[in-house]
């Protein structure tokens, strides 16, 4: 199984506009971060969980020119708003509407903000086409499976998804944007060879886990490795992996994964 981290930001991105701080203004690349979406490869079957205003971009610079299935976690802006590139996918598989799974929350705003593009088909070649399903318990591929579970993060629930290759039999856990790992996601992602979390920032935040807060989850789960994303302008990367316990990695963008 690959994982790559196409973005590792939260909702503003990192640099962030008329910010001069220390990590805005840092020549180390691991803290310029596009907002956060991964892409994840089981024995070839390619699969795109949200979609980042740069997603084209992302998809530029690490070479996605696959897409098999696309997960949308929930609708706030920094996960949705990419959607839009999409239309390239739906033309390199013949015109055919792209199949999104999502929450009833993240169907919504996809049918809200892309009315014109819910249908079997594209309006016309180049164009966007989505074929909305309420996100099951399970996925099953003959690649492997995914899971899927409800995190809290603020007035909504957004997917925690967790990711088994059948031909490796590794175990992927990626729980962004939320505010604690109720005990259901702890068991399904118990065993996983690598954990990802959201790791906002230092100080608390109301929706997301701040950097104290996921630590405390990455060491009730139990991985071998975890990696903190969806990170603010306020966590420099150097700084805070010297400071984090033992297993705990910062994320950044262009990261790769082979498990």
């Amino acid at each position: 199984m690959e994982v790559i981290f196409m973005g590792t930001g939260t909702s503003q991105g990192v640099p962030m506009i008329a910010c001069h701080c220390a990590v805005c203004t840092s020549s180390d690349p691991r803290n310029q971060r596009t907002r956060a979406s991964i892409h994840v490869v089981m024995d070839g079957l390619h699969i795109q969980v949200d979609a980042a205003p740069e997603f084209r971009l992302q998809c530029l610079r690490e070479q996605v020119e696959q897409l098999d299935v696309f997960i949308l976690t929930h609708g706030h802006n920094d996960h949705i708003t990419g959607m839009d590139d999409l239309r390239r996918f739906c033309d390199l598989h013949g015109g055919t509407a792209l199949t999104v799974y999502s929450t009833n929350e993240g169907m919504s705003r996809v049918l809200a903000m892309f009315p014109y593009a819910i249908a079997e088909r594209p309006v016309a070649k180049g164009y966007a086409a989505f074929k909305l399903v309420d996100m099951p318990p399970v996925l099953e591929f003959p690649q492997g499976t995914i899971h899927s579970t409800l995190l809290p993060h603020g007035g909504i629930n957004t997917l925690g998804l967790v990711f088994r290759e059948k031909s490796s039999g590794r175990k992927f856990a990626y729980y962004s944007d939320c505010k604690r790992i109720p005990r259901e996601a702890v068991a399904l992602a118990t065993g996983a060879e690598v954990v990802v979390l959201d790791g906002l920032r230092v100080e608390p935040h109301p929706t997301h886990m701040n950097i104290e807060e996921a630590c405390a989850a990455a060491a009730e789960i139990g991985a071998p490795t975890t990696y903190l994303t969806h990170l603010t302008h306020g966590v420099e990367h150097e700084t805070w992996n010297q400071k984090l316990p033992a297993g705990i990695q910062l994320a950044h963008d262009g990261l790769r994964l082979t498990l």
